[in-house]
């Protein structure tokens, strides 16, 4: 019998706008405790006292991990925005794919942010533990939506922490998107 081979795609997204994305889920998710403010939240994010843990040590966990497991695909969220069909090409040569360009053009279509909100398999719409009244499972799908929720005080703190907590990674985002 063959071994089975474990393949992991895990996918990260900017802190800023992960934290943002969070807050509208937790308020939206009625599993979890009520988020508070969004002040109290973000010190909670910047301090690593999420349910999911410290975002920093996540991200920069798994990116370590994935330098030497070869089984692990590193993708960025901003990335796939940026260019979906690079990254599903990415994608299918990790997995070992050989699919034809017409599936990969379907695939792309499949997974433009619009069109799984759209889709109540991929939009959790008939899930009875969240509260779409308060915000849809898939919001926006935006990069840089941070801007609309950080406060200048907060923004300048949050860097100010992220320096530090991400200096000593390789990991890096791109600062421009």
């Amino acid at each position: 019998m063959g071994v089975l081979s474990l393949q992991v795609v895990y996918v990260a997204r900017k802190a800023k706008d992960n934290a943002v994305s969070f807050f509208h889920f937790d308020s939206m998710d009625l599993c979890q405790p009520e988020p508070g403010d969004w002040n109290s939240y973000l010190q909670r994010f910047i301090d690593g006292r999420m349910l999911f843990g410290s975002w920093y040590d996540h991200v920069t966990g798994w990116w370590e991990k994935k330098q030497s497991h070869p089984e692990i695909h590193y993708m960025f969220f901003e990335d796939m925005v940026e260019d979906t069909g690079r990254e599903i090409d990415k994608l299918s040569s990790f997995l070992g794919s050989n699919s034809k360009a017409a599936e990969k053009e379907h695939i792309r279509h499949l997974v433009q942010f619009d069109n799984m909100k759209k889709n109540d398999v991929t939009n959790y719409s008939s899930f009875v533990d969240m509260d779409f009244n308060i915000s849809p499972f898939m919001r926006k799908g935006k990069v840089g939506d941070w801007k609309k929720h950080f406060t200048l005080a907060q923004n300048e703190q949050f860097d100010e922490d992220y320096k530090k907590k991400m200096k000593n990674t390789t990991l890096q985002f791109r600062t421009i998107v």
